[in-house]
């Protein structure tokens, strides 16, 4: 949203009031926070004080590395919820420090200070290392403000402010070069500056400005990030008003946002989980192959059936078979009721397709809508479960579901029938839920159950209370760590209920670069699984599109063959093609080859979990962040700390990537590359550009055998290849529940000790 026309105009729809002074500084009695009064305009005189606005800027003191800011107007306006669950783990102790030199008034919190200068009539506020070792950004003249729309033309307009818009903003300096990353899951260009965006949650596929995963936090290459603590609607004009600056506005009387210091962008994004929660934990099994029966396709028993029998066949194994939508009957979704003409015998196929071992586990598709068709909508309806208008009708449209309603999870007894609803299923055998749609939330003409929300707020929001609500119900029937969600919706703090992919796509290369800018992007607002649609979901893709993204959808943390109205079977892409490198021949090659990098994907993965970090795809950036090249890097990613991929988008094979600087190793020929540089190279369907990094020690587990994914790896022998490493470096054995076992380290004499926790046959190979 543009405040201004140009630099010299304001826009003709607008009223804008700019902090002109800080008329005074004073340290709340606690002494962990700076308040400033500024008018604005600048005060020469006792009668410059009447008549004017001021803004309140709050400037407190968190923990170690983190400040925040407050800019209040009307501090008599109403604080409706719902807002962010922050700390969640606890806030840890903090022991501010504010000072007083020709520089201003500094107010430190760690590694982190705020320092106001000390001309009133300048405004200055600088953020900055506290040893002085770096500028991280500043709000300078007119950075901070209010607005009204439309444009006043007298002061008394206020008094009514049902026909007034009234923001709050900030601007906060980018440097020369600066790189703005992150805001969630977004399918545009992964460098933001130069973009307006709009954190509200849409349905609206990967090839648009919309997403469906809207985090009010954002990266920047300086070492620093920001997370706004807004639930409602953010707007962003990043280098897009002033080229200079990143603009940050509310519709609301106060807007708050945390500056969080590294200096290391992976210690942001530890300090972001410490506010917002950690990534949660999911099982081994999690991170095998999922198999959907695609979205409109038709399917029943037998059609399922035949599916999984045949991948056992192709000694392709199912980890999880998933039931999309028609499970349920046409019109009535979601009441919870298998659709009879199709599956007469939900809990017997479930028992079948386990005690047969044709899958592990079971997923079925929700929404938090009940169509109209439905008994149970009368039952919800009539019980208060559902959100209403202001006149107490329910709230329904036609948009997806005939009649649907919306589950109005502020209401206890909805959530507590929501969550039996749920029971049945898993007493039925299902393991898993797909927890779809949650972005549509009106803000219009609602009345929620829980009288103190702020419809505005919940829009956003609804996407934590929904997938809470369903993965605690998984907990409690499966254990802690065993709860396993497919959520397309989410916001600040849902990364606590894993796991997320990408949404709608389609079948084409644009799409599958689309949704790998959408998972680094997540990835840098602190979710550690992720996923997405192999082979895309609209359309039908063609053999090479589908191979080429098995192989991209293989190395991310988990991986899943779901389509629209196409199924995603190997088989039935090429025809049954039997010519070398077939799709039925690449899918298990990929499988095979994630299954042997478990050993190495669950330690990464437990170390990403504890620390707020992505697991895969995790952006070239986090390891890399002095190499100004990484930061523009959106078509490769890291699979963990160690190994970089790069995916294909050329039909002919060709692969162009970039290696940063350092000796690499090729993970399929050992060969030595000194990187630092681009390369192109042509791959076959078995290969893509994989490397791993020197000072690696790589533990790799078996290609097939019992136990699916979450098989004992550190029994099963395997192989442990050790990259150009030096004395001290080392690789954490984690077992299939994610327990640290050991630790392999490479002693003085490049012997690697720690070998005896590793049982079987074991071979060790060296390359460099």
């Amino acid at each position: 949203m543009k405040f201004r026309d140009g630099m010299w105009l304001v826009a003709e729809d607008k009223t804008v009031q700019y902090a002109e002074d800080i008329y005074t500084v004073t340290h709340r009695e606690d002494r962990k926070a700076l308040n400033l009064l500024c008018p604005t305009r600048k005060i020469f005189s006792r009668g410059d004080t009447l008549n004017l606005s001021t803004l309140n800027i709050e400037i407190e003191a968190q923990f170690d590395g983190v400040i925040s800011v407050e800019v209040t107007h009307f501090s008599g306006a109403q604080r409706l919820g719902p807002n962010f669950d922050l700390f969640p783990d606890g806030k840890p102790s903090c022991e501010p420090k504010i000072s007083k030199s020709h520089k201003g008034t500094t107010i430190s919190s760690g590694a982190l200070s705020a320092t106001v200068g000390p001309d009133q009539h300048k405004f200055d506020i600088q953020f900055h290392a506290t040893d002085g070792s770096k500028t991280l950004t500043s709000m300078l003249n007119r950075s901070v403000g209010l607005a009204y729309s439309p444009a006043l033309t007298s002061p008394k307009q206020v008094e009514d402010t049902s026909k007034l818009k009234h923001y709050i903003f900030t601007q906060t300096e980018l440097g020369v070069g600066e790189s703005i990353h992150g805001l969630g899951e977004r399918f545009g260009a992964w460098n933001r500056v130069g973009q307006n965006i709009e954190v509200w949650n849409e349905d609206g596929g990967t090839s648009s400005e919309q997403a469906y995963k809207n985090v009010s936090f954002w990266l920047s290459s300086r070492g620093y990030g920001v997370f706004i603590d807004a639930p409602e609607k953010i707007d962003l004009e990043i280098g897009s008003e002033r080229c200079c600056r990143l603009q940050t506005a509310v519709e609301a009387q106060k807007l708050k946002w945390y500056l969080i210091y590294g200096p290391s962008p992976k210690e942001v994004l530890t300090k972001y989980s410490i506010l917002t929660g950690k990534p949660g934990k999911v099982p081994s099994w999690s991170y095998g192959l999922w198999l959907s029966t695609s979205f409109t396709t038709s399917y029943d028993e037998a059609t399922v059936t035949s599916f999984v029998e045949k991948m056992k066949e192709s000694s392709i194994p199912v980890e999880v078979f998933h039931f999309d939508c028609f499970w349920l009957r046409a019109f009535h979704w979601t009441d919870f009721i298998w659709d009879p003409a199709f599956f007469p015998d939900p809990a017997g196929q479930i028992a079948r397709m386990k005690s047969n071992q044709l899958v592990n586990k079971v997923s079925v598709w929700t929404n938090p809508y009940i169509g109209q068709a439905s008994p149970i909508f009368k039952y919800a309806a009539e019980k208060g479960y559902l959100l209403k208008r202001t006149n107490g009708d329910i709230w329904q449209w036609d948009l997806w579901q005939t009649g649907m309603g919306i589950v109005d999870f502020t209401n206890p007894d909805a959530a507590n029938w929501f969550e039996e609803c749920l029971n049945k299923l898993y007493d039925m055998g299902v393991d898993c839920i797909k927890t779809d749609f949650g972005e549509r939330i009106p803000t219009k003409d609602v009345k929620w159950f829980d009288e103190s929300v702020n419809p505005e707020k919940m829009h956003n929001f609804y996407a934590f209370i929904y997938n809470r609500l369903v993965y605690e119900s998984l907990q409690k029937r499966y254990g802690k760590h065993q709860a396993v969600l497919f959520a397309r919706t989410a916001c600040a703090g849902t990364q606590r209920f894993p796991l997320q992919w990408g949404g709608d796509c389609e079948s084409t290369p644009a799409a599958l670069a689309e949704s790998l800018r959408g998972g680094l992007s997540l990835g840098l607002a602190g979710f550690s699984s992720w996923s997405n649609d192999i082979g895309g979901f609209e359309g039908s893709p063609p053999p090479w599109i589908y191979k080429r993204w098995v192989a991209f959808g293989l190395l991310c943390s988990h991986s899943r063959l779901h389509g629209s109205s196409s199924y995603r079977v190997p088989w039935l892409i090429d025809n049954s093609s039997t010519e070398p490198e077939n799709c039925t021949e690449v899918l298990r090659h990929w499988v095979q080859l994630k299954r042997r990098l478990m050993p190495y994907l669950y330690a990464q993965a437990m170390e990403s979990i504890a620390n707020g970090w992505p697991t895969s795809i995790r952006a070239v950036a986090l390891e890399f962040p002095d190499d100004p090249t990484a930061w523009f890097c959106d078509r490769e990613f890291m699979i963990g700390s160690q190994i970089l991929a790069a995916p294909i988008f050329e039909e002919d094979g060709t692969a162009e990537f970039y290696l940063p600087p350092g000796r690499w190793f090729g993970f399929w020929d050992g060969k030595e590359i000194e990187g630092g540089r681009w390369k192109k190279e042509k791959y076959g369907f078995l290969r893509l550009p994989l490397f791993v990094r020197e000072g690696t020690v790589l533990v790799l587990g078996q290609a097939e055998g019992e136990g699916g994914f979450g098989y004992a790896w550190l029994s099963a022998g395997g192989e442990v290849r050790l990259y150009g490493v030096k004395e001290g470096d080392r690789a954490v054995l984690v077992d299939s529940e994610g327990e640290e076992k050991g630790v392999l380290e490479v002693g003085k004499d490049e012997e690697v000790k720690g070998l005896d926790v590793l049982k079987g046959e074991w071979k060790v190979e060296r390359f460099g």
